[in-house]
Formats: structure tokens, sequence, C-alpha cells
């Protein structure tokens, strides 16, 4: 079997002292060198599809554990937590839970025992193996007016906010142990997706709702956000006293839909190097809030930035088409 560079710095070693690296997996990547990358240099993974609703329960009242259960054994075989992503979500979600046998929408008596059945059944399957969940992910919209700022999803067109108070109540009756997150995109970038993320959070603080922490995907790229952007959401959320987690971490080599590169040049590689360096150093200096920081997905081989926004070659992360360590993968580990 080929082997992986063996001589390189570890990224779990290198951040021992401020926060767990995770990464984003299929299950197929748990075996050859994909599986020696992450037993070298990661500490927590995530599922990167086979958790969602549509994967985990198709049909009411079928479950399919089977990939997920592939990632969980590898964590606890190689002493790594598992980040659970994700419980509540308005995409890759199955249209019965929304629906009756006639296609009309549902109850919000009936869709919130639907959801809570979701919660308990797939929370007790893996109860004690999963250090924190996703419980509710991508339910923020700074356009939706009428709702707040809130997604005007089907969940929330039948059970308004309650379906995310719902959703964390009965998580945490399930597993007391596990750490609760809300989970959404654009926080570290979207100014009035942060204002909309750090008020809806203190106030179901303030109402008893038991949320450990917020986390931020971040799906940035090569120029935005500005890091000076990036911090005052860290800044404001670190104010709440909840934990932190960067949950999606991938950083495109494109600044907009309409830039396509055949290859990746030794030009944007130390740029995009440049630009993780500084990321992390920001994140070191939130350590005290943020415990995980975890990428989407572990080399550039496979990444869901090849076929979003538009089909075409990325390289977003830190480990190349073949497994060896880019210029950002020094320049996190070795800082200048």
């Amino acid at each position: 079997m080929q082997k992986i560079e063996a001589d390189i710095p570890s990224l779990k070693a290198v951040y021992a002292d401020h926060f767990k690296i995770g990464a984003a997996v299929e299950p197929n990547q748990l075996e050859g060198k994909h599986a020696q990358i992450l037993k070298k240099h990661f500490n927590s993974l995530t599922a990167e599809n086979v958790m969602k609703p549509e994967t985990i329960q198709p049909e009411e009242g079928e479950f399919n554990f089977n990939g997920g259960d592939k990632i969980r054994d590898f964590t606890k075989e190689n002493e790594m937590i598992m980040r659970g992503h994700t419980l509540v979500w308005h995409s890759q979600v199955p249209d019965w839970f929304f629906e009756d046998e006639k296609g009309n929408l549902v109850s919000k008596k009936v869709l919130l025992e639907r959801m809570r059945n979701h919660i308990e059944k797939t929370m007790k399957h893996y109860k004690g193996d999963i250090d924190s969940w996703d419980v509710v992910n991508e339910v923020i919209k700074p356009s939706s007016d009428e709702t707040n700022g809130l997604r005007n999803s089907s969940w929330y067109q039948i059970a308004g906010i309650d379906y995310i108070k719902e959703a964390f109540i009965h998580a945490n009756k399930i597993d007391p142990g596990a750490n609760l997150y809300i989970n959404d995109y654009s926080l570290l970038s979207d100014p009035a997706k942060r204002d909309i993320m750090y008020n809806l959070v203190k106030e179901l603080l303030t109402e008893g709702i038991p949320i450990d922490g917020i986390g931020m995907q971040g799906h940035i790229n090569i120029k935005s956000p500005s890091i000076s952007t990036m911090e005052k959401t860290l800044e404001k959320f670190s104010s709440l006293g909840v934990d932190l987690q960067i949950t999606e971490l991938d950083l495109s080599v494109y600044k907009n839909n309409n830039q396509s590169y055949d290859s990746f040049s030794e030009e944007l590689a130390v740029e995009q190097g440049h630009r993780y360096s500084k990321i992390f150093k920001l994140f070191k200096q939130y350590s005290d809030s943020i415990t995980n920081v975890t990428l989407w997905g572990i080399a550039d081989d496979h990444s869901w930035l090849t076929g979003f926004p538009v089909v075409r070659n990325n390289w977003p992360l830190l480990f190349d088409q073949s497994l060896k360590a880019k210029p950002a993968f020094w320049r996190v580990v070795v800082p200048s």
C-alpha cells in the first residue's frame, strides 16, 4: 500500500493546545491513504452526507445507520471524536416529514412529532459516541423579513420558531451529555446574518433552551471575507459565552462564479497558503472560545466545490489531489 508523507508535522499535534482539528468524510474514505492522513492529522470527524435526514430516514420509520456507523467505528478505533451532522435541515430531507398521504402539509403537531422521533431514534443509536451535534442547520436567511430573518422553510411554515426550540429541548433530553449546536453558513462574512444569529441565540438562551454553541461553516474564498470581518463575528459570538466551532472550513481559489482555472498555479498556491495562515492565526486568538476547526474534506481529490456553485476545478484544502501537503498546509503548521 502506498504511504502518505510520514515525516511532516501532525495538524492535530500542532494545534493540540488550541482546538480539535476535524475533517468531513464519506465512508469510502476510511481506508488506504485517506485513512492514513486521517489518523495522522485529525482527531475529529464529521459525516459529509451519510447522516443527513434523507439518508438516515428516507421513508418514515425506515432507518439506515450504515454509513454513519462506519465513521463512528473508525473514530472509536482511532481515539477521535465525532460530530453529528445534521438532525434538522431544510435540504436533503425527504418530503414525507412535511406531507400527509395526499401531499398536503401536515399540522404543526404531526411535524414536531416526526422531528422528535427522528432526533430520538438517531441520537439514541449514537448516544455516548458523538461529542457534538448540529441540531439545526442553516435556519437563518436575512432576506426573510416576514420571518424575522429565519429561513421560510417547510419547517418554519408549519411550526414557526418552535421547531428550533423543540429540536434542542428534545436533543438534550435524549443525550444530555452531547454538545448541541446551531450551525449556519456566511456567519463569518455576512454582518446581517451574524446579527440575526446573535439575537436568536441570545433569545433562546434567555428562554432556557439548551444550546451549547454556534457552528460557523466557513466556506470562504481566497480574497474574502476580510480577517477583520471574521474577527467581528468571533468577538460578538464569544460574548454570548457559548462554545464556538468552525464546522465546514474550505478556501475556494475563486473570487466569483465567473472564474475557472485549468490548473493550480504556484502563484495561487502561495496566495492560498498566506490566506490560510492568517485565518488560523485568527482562530488561535479565539481558542478560548473555539474548540474545533473542521475542514470540509480531506484533500483536493474530493471536494463539493468542484460542483458548487458551478462545475469547475477547485483546490480548497490543505492536501493536494495526490494527498501531499500543499503550501497551505505548511503555512498552517508553521505560520510566519
